[in-house]
């Protein structure tokens, strides 16, 4: 088995293996997919001066043509030096392509495979474990260990300070996609910038909920019916390259908690099941789970989450379509949450 054990995943990126021509990066943080996936191709593009020397290829058109993925592998590069290929999966099967370039691995090229959360001992993720020219790398959600190195490493870097409960603070609204956290705290040391030290206040006057590119907020606003900072969250979450797909399947995952939140909700009170859930629904989070769970029913929200699972897997068979597809299956729940 070549799956790499988290504990070394760091030191395998810091390296280019020639003996392991193909690195497969998936997981449910799509955001530390993304953020590995360049440090590892721009680390194999070392050295070479050719423009043309970085390849990046569309999973569901390899899929159409599986043997595209060899030939461009074994092409030679313009300027000489190493052939450096990035690809995307999308909703269509490519390991008949990847399966291909195992068998005959080219001899100075190397391949960069984004996927999402793929199940374990099953198609693409099999065939790259098993495989002796390949890497497979899961991208797990930060722990709470990681985003406090990456908060302080960011603040640092930036030349400040951040007070323990800002930390704090700031941890708690991060976590659930790499990049995005990034992002969430670049905008706060810009925000902070000429002050002495990143207080409390600076967090929560410019910090949103970043996990997950804003997911909570997408499904949170739809169920409450709120189609306008559904809609915007959407926009947000979608510009930054996060696919119809994984948003839908967030979604769903708030739905079902709803719907276990609503039958508690009927055993007690609203106020009680919002308190007793479990993990703790963060305080930023709880109008809008409230205001949910009073427009739904159980009977109601299970026929919702019916159509969202249709949605999904429209999404999934056509991504093209994905985001319009997303997008009107949204709005649609958010307007079921505004009738009541």
């Amino acid at each position: 088995m070549v799956a790499v054990r988290p504990a070394d995943v760091e030191a395998t990126l810091t390296r280019i293996d020639p003996l392991r021509p193909v690195l497969l990066l998936f997981g449910p943080d799509s955001g530390l997919v993304r953020e590995r996936a360049r440090a590892y191709l721009a680390r194999a593009a070392e050295g070479s001066s050719d423009p043309f020397g970085l390849v990046r290829l569309d999973g569901d058109e390899i899929a159409g043509d599986p043997g595209r993925l060899v030939d461009e592998a074994g092409t030679v590069a313009l300027f000489g030096g190493r052939r450096v290929i990035s690809l995307r999966v999308g909703s269509r099967n490519v390991v008949p392509a990847v399966e291909a370039l195992l068998a005959a691995p080219p001899g100075d090229a190397i391949v960069v495979i984004e996927a999402g959360d793929l199940k374990r001992g099953q198609g693409l993720r099999a065939l790259c474990e098993a495989s002796p020219r390949a890497l497979a790398i899961t991208c797990y959600a930060d722990t709470d260990r990681d985003l406090t190195r990456l908060i302080d490493t960011m603040v640092t870097e930036a030349g400040l300070s951040i007070d323990r409960d800002a930390r704090a603070e700031l941890m708690g609204l991060l976590g659930g996609d790499r990049l995005a956290s990034r992002g969430e705290i670049a905008k706060l040391l810009l925000y902070a910038a000429g002050e002495p030290r990143i207080t409390a206040e600076h967090v929560r006057a410019i910090v949103g909920d970043a996990s997950s590119l804003a997911l909570d907020e997408i499904a949170d606003s739809a169920f409450a019916g709120q189609p306008t900072e559904m809609a915007s969250a959407f926009a947000k979450a979608s510009g930054e390259g996060m696919r119809a797909d994984i948003i839908l399947g967030s979604v769903c995952r708030t739905g079902q908690a709803l719907h276990l939140l609503r039958l508690a909700a009927d055993a007690g009170s609203i106020e009680r099941a919002i308190e007793s859930a479990r993990p703790a629904i963060h305080f930023r989070r709880k109008p809008l789970i409230e205001k949910a769970l009073r427009s739904w029913s159980a009977a109601r929200l299970e026929a919702a989450l019916l159509a969202l699972d249709d949605a999904l897997l429209a999404a999934r068979r056509n991504a093209a379509l994905g985001p319009a597809i997303a997008e009107r299956a949204l709005l649609q729940v958010a307007g079921q949450a505004r009738r009541g």
